[in-house]
């Protein structure tokens, strides 16, 4: 049985040359808005033929390096830069970002973790199904722009994934690379099923994601790899003319081969780390003590690395509780540079 079409409308034209600034608005009915709807802000530069781009940012609502440099992006790209098509969302999550949350504030949605989506679903849902259905479909390449949020820090970097389809991994690692991010990953997702890369990839289209810091803010240097990243990716995939800009230091790739990358607590209290992001680890060094905050004198709960690699993520709050994940190591697979 086929899905109804999404009730979700843009206020732009997506085939129209120049720029355009609208909303892709999706009727709501509340306690404070009889005939609402949820407004997320697209623009559209065009110009000619050629490949189509999909930049996101605010899948996570308190991720916003991705967020403040595709508004900037927004305010500043020209059609006569453009060769082809670039869609830019900087607020997939309009609702979580206006929150400041990781999750919709209107139904508890994790928009990353809600795809295909449903038209007939929560607004997360909805949101989810539009762009599965509506937006990918349009793209050929796409850029999804994360960080830690408020619970994590994360070192920058632009990630991939193991494809069934080689081509298509090579694409997309090739554009991870291009990104220019301190690091590349060929990621492993704890639970891929019901995310945005999966709905892409499933498409046959090249899915890049990052990771860019966290701790619920940005930084200038966090703001500078992103903004970087976006004009690198644009220029490598042929949207914009222009010479890679990568970092002065040898890039580093990362792979996070399976779940055991992720030291998660099992224990609920004050968390001390014992190494700085990006700092190297060996397999069996203590890397993080969670201390009794109902009472003094009781020694803390060690937790020693699995695995050498690299500090890649680290939990952000000091106050843990079981089930957090309070550090990810990454292997070293080789200097780029």
């Amino acid at each position: 049985m086929s899905k109804r079409p999404s009730p979700i409308s843009a206020t732009v034209d997506f085939d129209a040359d120049g720029v355009q600034h609208g909303f892709l608005k999706l009727p709501i009915s509340n306690d404070e808005s009889a005939w609402g709807a949820v407004m997320i802000p697209v623009t559209v530069v065009k110009n000619g033929e050629g490949p189509t781009a999909l930049l996101t940012g605010g899948n996570h609502g308190d991720e916003y390096e991705g967020i403040t440099a595709l508004l900037k992006l927004a305010n500043s790209l020209t059609a006569d830069q453009v060769r082809g098509r670039v869609i830019i969302v900087p607020m997939m999550n309009t609702p979580a970002a206006m929150a400041g949350k990781r999750t919709s504030p209107m139904d508890g949605g994790n928009l990353n973790r809600s795809f295909p989506g449903d038209p007939d679903g929560t607004v997360t849902e909805r949101i989810a199904d539009y762009f599965t259905r509506v937006m990918v479909p349009m793209c050929d390449v796409v850029l999804d722009l994360h960080s830690g949020g408020r619970t994590l820090d994360i070192i920058p970097f632009a990630a991939s994934h193991v494809l069934e389809d080689a081509e298509q991994q090579r694409q997309a690692l090739e554009g991870a690379k291009a990104f220019g991010a301190p690091y590349a990953m060929m990621m492993f997702e704890l639970d891929a099923a019901a995310l945005f890369d999966t709905a892409v990839e499933s498409q046959g289209k090249v899915f890049v994601a990052t990771e860019l810091g966290g701790g619920g803010t940005s930084t200038p240097q966090s703001l500078a790899i992103t903004e970087r990243g976006i004009r690198n990716f644009l220029i490598h995939f042929g949207l914009t003319a222009g010479e890679l800009e990568l970092p002065a230091a040898p890039q580093v790739y990362l792979d996070m081969p399976d779940a055991s990358c992720y030291v998660q607590s099992e224990h609920t209290g004050l968390l001390e780390l014992t190494l700085a992001l990006g700092e190297a680890v060996e397999e069996g060094q203590v890397i993080a003590r969670v201390f009794d905050l109902t009472r003094s004198g009781a020694p803390p709960v060690e937790y020693r690395a699995g695995r050498s690699g690299v500090l890649a993520a680290r939990r952000f709050p000091a106050q843990v509780n079981m089930g957090d994940t309070i550090a990810v190591i990454a292997e070293v697979v080789d200097s780029l540079g």
